[in-house]
């Protein structure tokens, strides 16, 4: 029986060792471990490859969010629009600064929010962001987003987490928006070797503001002129990225061969399965492959069975989680989001896979579907 880990991020480092021990080295030679050089380098070679004028280093993708809520101004008695099919920290930042997560059902094709439902969850003067999440590595519609938001006068705070380098109609995920947020959490595309983010935007002074909130509202030191955080990218995860991020776009367009595979190996299947919905103007970079299958469960545990990780990506959507019973949602108001957290599963899909890895897994697939149920020896 084959094994395929649903990741095994033991080949990238094996390949960029050296690099990652020299880029460590320097900076245990310098001794500067909280900001520094190192990290607004990084942040200008960020704020290149996603195509914003500014981007400023923090220590998570949820702290990304948070930060940038802060900068707005968001809190008490303010509401902010956003999925309920996502990773928690996207509605538990908003929870955090005290506002109200307002959800909008999912586009069943593609994970991401219902762009064309926003509008009916607006609150005339007291909605003040939506925050599209760009789920698996996929944009959300941001035209009609960013129009609603000129209309009404929103915020738009992009979640784009799990998409560095995906593209909207030629235009780069985190760059559409007021704010753009990214995870450098180790399983992401460009992942470090613990927690980091990044904020990017173009609008200058919300990059004065993010820079101060990250670091207590402190400038010059031990002068405060607003209330933040402690929310500084370490110098040695800054080291780490730097090293990994001119090696980003190959490994993208390596997820997106192994993905193209599947939807080939896949799509032979007679039914059963639903392989990811990427629109023409799209340009995804797979950080999960997900597929929808009826018996879901059924499946996984088969797949486990012949060595194959996988996994869920979400089993419960957050309006139906136990920590927002107080917002008076109830099993049924987003049914979409709801049927995708019942039958969607996360297949390997890493760059350093091989053919016959993605053959084996497909081939599992298949057999599960189609009745043969036994181990593979």
């Amino acid at each position: 029986m084959m094994t395929v880990p649903l990741l095994d991020l033991r080949l990238q480092f094996k390949a960029i060792e050296d690099e990652i021990r020299s880029a460590i080295d320097e900076v245990l030679r310098t001794q500067r471990f909280i900001l520094g050089p190192v990290v607004s380098e990084f942040e200008k070679e960020i704020a290149g490859y996603c195509g914003a004028k500014y981007a400023v280093g923090v220590s998570s993708g949820t702290d990304a969010l948070l930060v940038s809520l802060m900068a707005l101004g968001i809190g008490p008695g303010d509401e902010v629009i956003t999925t309920p099919y996502t990773f928690f920290s996207t509605v538990g930042c908003i929870s955090r600064v005290g506002a109200r997560p307002v959800f909008v059902d999912i586009d069943p094709r593609t994970f991401n929010i219902d762009a064309e439902g926003i509008e009916r969850a607006i609150t005339p003067g007291v909605t003040k962001a939506i925050i599209p999440v760009h789920l698996f590595g996929q944009c959300a519609e941001m035209d009609t987003i960013l129009e609603l938001a000129q209309q009404h006068n929103l915020k738009v705070i992009e979640d784009a987490a799990q998409a560095i380098g995906a593209k909207y109609k030629g235009r780069n995920a985190g760059a559409m928006g007021d704010l753009g947020c990214f995870s450098f959490f180790p399983s992401k595309n460009l992942g470090g070797f613990g927690d980091g983010g990044m904020v990017v935007s173009n609008d200058p002074q919300l990059a004065e503001r993010i820079a101060l909130l990250r670091a207590h509202g402190s400038k010059p030191k031990y002068f405060h002129s607003m209330i933040g955080g402690n929310f500084r990218l370490d110098a040695i995860q800054a080291a780490v990225l730097r090293v990994k991020l001119p090696h980003l776009e190959t490994w993208t367009e390596m997820r997106r061969q192994n993905a193209a595979l599947y939807g080939q190996l896949l799509g032979a299947i007679p039914g059963g399965v639903q392989t990811p919905h990427i629109e023409p103007h799209n340009y995804s970079i797979f950080n999960q492959y997900v597929i929808r299958v009826g018996r879901r469960d059924e499946l996984m545990s088969f797949l486990k069975e012949n060595g194959v990780g996988c996994g869920i990506y979400y089993p419960l959507p957050l309006h139906l989680q136990k920590c927002y019973e107080h917002l008076g949602y109830r099993k049924g108001d987003f049914p979409q989001a709801e049927k995708a957290a019942a039958e969607s599963l996360t297949i390997p899909v890493f760059p350093e896979l091989t053919e016959e890895q993605l053959r084996y897994v497909a081939d599992r697939i298949a057999s599960f579907l189609q009745g043969d149920r036994e181990p593979s020896h």
